[in-house]
C-alpha cells in the first residue's frame, strides 16, 4: 500500500524530469507582481489589518502578544482560569479522518474539553474551525471524512496541468465543499468566541514566495464581518491544504503602501506540519506574564499520520527513488515538528498529549481519499477515543529526562516573572 502523500511525490518526480526535457515548452500562467524582498514584512490584507502573525520577525510576535493583551482584559471571559486545554491538528490528507474520528469519539466518551486554542495545518486547518465551535460541529467532520469522494475534493488535471499550469488537479471541487460548510453563520459563531471568550484559531499556510510561514488569527478574521472577510476565510483553508504541484496555489491580494502586490500561499506543511504556537511567542509571553495566569495547560497534538515508516521493496529505477526520498524527507520533518513541540512544551511547562495513527491500521488504502479507507480509519479512532485514548507523553523513542538544560531554563523564566526583566540564560 503506497502512502497518499508518496503517490502524489511521485507525480512530482515525473515532472521535474519532464520540465528537464521538455522546459522551453511550459507555460507560465501570470499574476500580479510579488512583494519585492525590501518591502517584505509590511504587507496587509486591504481592510482587514492584523489577521496575521509574521511569526519570524520581533513585531510579528509582539503584534500576536498584544492581541492576547486585548482578549485578557475581560476576566470573565476564561473558559476555566486555572486550565487552558491547547489542541493542535496537524497535517495529513485523507489521514484527517483520524483527527476527526478521535474527536467525535472523544464528545460520546463525555470528557471532551472546551479549548482555549485551535491550530491547524494543510488537512487538520480542515477540521480546527469546526473541533473549535465544539461538538454540535461534530457532523460536519463525519461528513467530510466519510462521505466524500475523490470528485469531491479536486478534478485531477495529470501532466497537461503540470506542465501549463501550476498543479496536477483543480480543487474548485474542495472549494466548493470548504463553501457548504464555512458559511456567514459559521463565522459569527467563531467570532463571538473570539471577542467575548477569549478563544483562539489559527492556522498556517506558507507564503512560497518568501519561503516563510504566515500564522492567521481566524477568529480576529471572522470578527471582520464582511463578505470579503468569508471569501478569505475560505481562500485561508484552501491555501493550507494545497500541497505543492498537486493541487494549486491560492494567491491572496495584499498592499504596501497604498501599491498591490499579489503572495503565493500554499500548503502550511511545507513549512511545518503542526505547531501549538510559535516558539518565540512562548518566552516573551512567559515573560510578560501573559500566559502565566492559567495553573495547568495541556496540549493535545493529533498527528494525522503514522510515526512507522511503511516497508515497501522501491523498484530500482529513478522514480520510484526519488519519490521514496521525498516520502521520507516529508516523514522526517513531521518527526521533528513533535520533536520541537515537545521542548517547547517542556520549556513552558505544558503538558505534552499525542495522538497519532498506530501501526495496528493496517486498511488497505486504494486511491486519494478514499471513502472506504476513510471511513474505516474514522470508526478506527474514534472507537479508540470512547475507550480512553493512550495519549502519549513523549513522541515515541525520545523520553527525554528533565535535564540541566530544562531546569535551568525553568529556573530563568521563574526569575523573568518574578523582575519583569530580561534575564540572560
Amino acid at each position: 500500500m503506497k502512502c497518499w502523500v508518496t503517490r502524489w511525490t511521485e507525480l512530482v518526480a515525473v515532472t521535474l524530469l519532464t520540465l528537464c526535457l521538455l522546459s522551453s515548452g511550459c507555460t507560465t500562467l501570470e499574476r500580479k507582481d510579488a512583494v519585492p524582498p525590501e518591502l517584505h514584512g509590511q504587507e496587509e490584507i486591504e481592510g482587514m489589518p492584523g489577521v496575521r502573525y509574521k511569526i519570524y520577525t520581533k513585531s510579528g510576535i509582539e503584534a500576536m502578544i498584544s492581541d492576547i493583551r486585548q482578549g485578557m482584559k475581560d476576566p470573565g471571559a476564561y473558559i476555566n482560569p486555572k486550565q487552558a486545554n491547547y489542541l493542535a491538528l496537524s497535517g495529513g490528507g485523507d489521514n484527517g479522518a483520524f483527527g476527526a474520528g478521535l474527536l467525535a469519539g472523544w464528545t460520546e466518551r463525555g470528557d471532551r474539553p472546551t479549548f482555549n486554542l485551535v491550530t491547524g495545518v494543510s488537512t487538520g486547518a480542515m477540521i480546527a474551525p469546526f473541533a473549535f465551535l465544539g461538538p454540535d460541529y461534530d457532523y460536519v467532520l463525519r461528513r467530510t471524512f466519510t462521505e466524500v469522494d475523490p470528485k469531491d475534493v479536486f478534478i485531477e488535471l495529470g501532466l497537461t496541468g503540470a506542465l501549463f499550469g501550476d498543479a496536477f488537479a483543480d480543487t474548485s471541487p474542495l472549494y466548493k465543499l470548504i463553501s457548504e460548510y464555512v458559511t456567514a453563520e459559521l463565522l459569527e459563531k467563531i467570532s463571538y468566541e473570539y471577542e467575548y471568550r477569549d478563544r483562539w484559531l489559527l492556522v498556517a499556510t506558507t507564503n512560497l514566495d518568501s519561503g516563510v510561514p504566515v500564522i492567521w488569527n481566524m477568529g480576529k478574521l471572522a470578527s471582520v464581518g464582511t463578505p470579503a472577510s468569508l471569501q478569505l476565510f475560505r481562500k485561508i483553508l484552501l491555501a493550507s491544504a494545497a500541497i505543492p504541484g498537486a493541487f494549486p496555489p491560492v494567491m491572496i491580494d495584499v498592499t504596501v503602501n497604498g501599491k498591490h502586490y499579489q503572495e503565493m500561499h500554499v500548503d502550511g506543511g511545507a513549512t511545518a506540519e503542526l505547531f501549538v504556537y510559535p516558539a518565540a511567542l512562548g518566552a516573551m509571553s512567559l515573560r510578560e506574564g501573559v500566559v502565566t495566569r492559567y495553573k495547568n495547560r495541556q496540549a493535545y497534538i493529533i498527528r494525522n499520520a503514522r510515526l512507522d515508516s511503511e516497508w515497501r521493496q522501491i523498484e530500482r529505477n529513478t522514480l520510484s527513488i526519488m519519490g521514496r526520498a521525498v516520502d521520507q524527507l516529508i516523514q522526517s520533518q513531521g518527526m521533528g515538528d513533535l520533536y520541537r513541540t515537545y521542548l517547547i512544551s517542556k520549556r513552558d511547562r505544558v503538558g505534552f498529549n499525542l495522538a497519532y495513527i498506530g501501526p495496528d491500521f493496517k486498511h488497505p488504502h486504494k486511491q486519494e481519499f478514499d471513502r472506504e479507507y476513510m471511513t474505516a480509519l474514522f470508526n478506527y479512532a474514534k472507537a479508540l477515543s470512547i475507550a480512553g485514548y493512550p495519549w502519549a507523553h513523549s513522541p515515541p523513542g525520545y523520553d527525554l529526562p528533565v535535564n540541566d538544560a530544562v531546569n535551568r531554563q525553568a529556573a530563568v523564566e521563574q526569575q523573568l516573572l518574578k523582575n519583569d526583566k530580561t534575564v540572560t540564560p
